[in-house]
């Protein structure tokens, strides 16, 4: 298969068909995806659609049933071997046992770095998500936005060129989900990772991402993939602008025409 030297993640016919008590179950359908290095790809689709099930092969943590996924040119499995991806989940995920500061150095004592290299990879990626001064602090006493932004610190401290962020903000009210969604773009706009990114929000999708993959109900297909046109530059205020509101107009119909499938 040819994989161009920009091409980070490239599925082709992508099958899963997943076995249970009641019969299979078939969660992914011929998905086909280019994802370019730098990318901001989000992921949007009913409940079921097979967002969160895409992102997990990437991860390999599903196993497709049938076509091909490969991740900076390797399976999953080698991918994943070689540090290619962070992961950030739904929820935080922090141990309440341990520090902020000893959550984030969680993966990289069991990569085995060295305690100097720990120490100053946990103060530069914790000063990336303005968590500066709160190693010392417990997870319980952070907000839940501030908890998303360590996993996300966490996520980013082995310096993965790719970060894989399955709804991390979903859990959040409004307020701190706007003001999360303005520091993750200049988080991409620092550190230029590929960012895939599942959401159920159509604001936050068009906000966030260079492009928007928009998925049918189960099982999960790709009804549409739209380039967004908005600049790098984006205040929040760029939501109430007629460009916007063009690109969620056409998301909104991509949602709509996907459900015609059943």
């Amino acid at each position: 298969m040819h994989v161009t030297s920009d091409t980070v993640i490239k599925a082709e016919n992508l099958d899963l068909t997943f076995q249970t008590n009641d019969g299979p179950v078939h969660a992914l359908k011929d998905v086909s995806l280019d994802i370019k290095k730098g990318d901001f790809v989000s992921f949007i689709g009913p409940s079921g659609c097979g967002k969160t099930t895409f992102l997990r092969c990437m991860a390999d943590l599903e196993a497709p049933t049938g076509g091909k996924i490969t991740v900076n040119g390797v399976t999953p499995h080698e991918a994943r071997q070689s540090r290619a991806y962070g992961y950030v989940f739904q929820h935080a995920g922090l141990y309440p046992w341990r520090t902020i500061g000893r959550n984030v150095r969680l993966p990289l004592e069991i990569m085995g770095y060295p305690k100097a290299e720990q120490d100053e990879r946990i103060k530069r990626v914790l000063e990336l998500v303005d968590l500066e001064g709160f190693e010392k602090k417990f997870p319980w006493q952070l907000s839940g936005g501030m908890q998303q932004r360590a996993s996300i610190a966490r996520a980013l401290a082995f310096d993965a060129d790719i970060l894989l962020m399955d709804e991390p903000f979903g859990a959040l009210d409004e307020i701190v989900r706007d003001h999360l969604n303005e520091q993750l773009l200049k988080l991409w706009a620092k550190t230029q990772k590929t960012i895939c990114f599942v959401t159920h929000s159509i604001p936050e999708a068009v906000y966030l991402s260079t492009k928007i993959v928009v998925m049918s109900p189960r099982p999960g297909r790709i009804s549409d993939v739209i380039d967004c046109p908005l600049p790098a530059e984006r205040p929040l205020d760029i939501r109430d602008t007629q460009e916007f509101l063009d690109v969620a107009h056409r998301v909104r119909e991509g949602l709509r025409a996907g459900h015609s499938y059943d």
